[in-house]
């Protein structure tokens, strides 16, 4: 018999890192835009690739700490997830209290 009062529930997320993780993806967020609006970067299809493949995996972490469903694989580099994945999670996030 098992005491509902007696099991252990999975500790909460520490506050301090989920905000840490918060305020990097709205760094990403902002570092994205700049790419997409300056016409004149040097290799601008490299470095969105790198920031956006960056933002995925730190989307993935923030679904972890939330308890959300994210895809167990890592993403490898050069990889990123897709489009609606994307969203999926930002919107779950957002549901969730998260902002950025």
């Amino acid at each position: 018999m098992t005491w509902p009062f007696l099991a252990r529930r999975k500790p909460a997320p520490d506050p301090l890192a989920t905000l840490r993780l918060q305020i990097r993806l709205g760094e990403l967020a902002t570092e994205l835009r700049r790419i997409e609006e300056d016409t004149d970067l040097y290799a601008r299809a490299h470095h969105w690739l790198a920031v956006q493949s960056a933002y995925d995996a730190l989307l993935r972490e923030a679904c972890r700490l939330a308890d959300l469903p994210a895809e167990a694989t890592p993403l490898r580099a050069g990889g990123h997830a897709g489009a609606g994945e994307r969203l999926r999670e930002e919107l779950e996030l957002s549901a969730r209290g998260w902002s950025w």
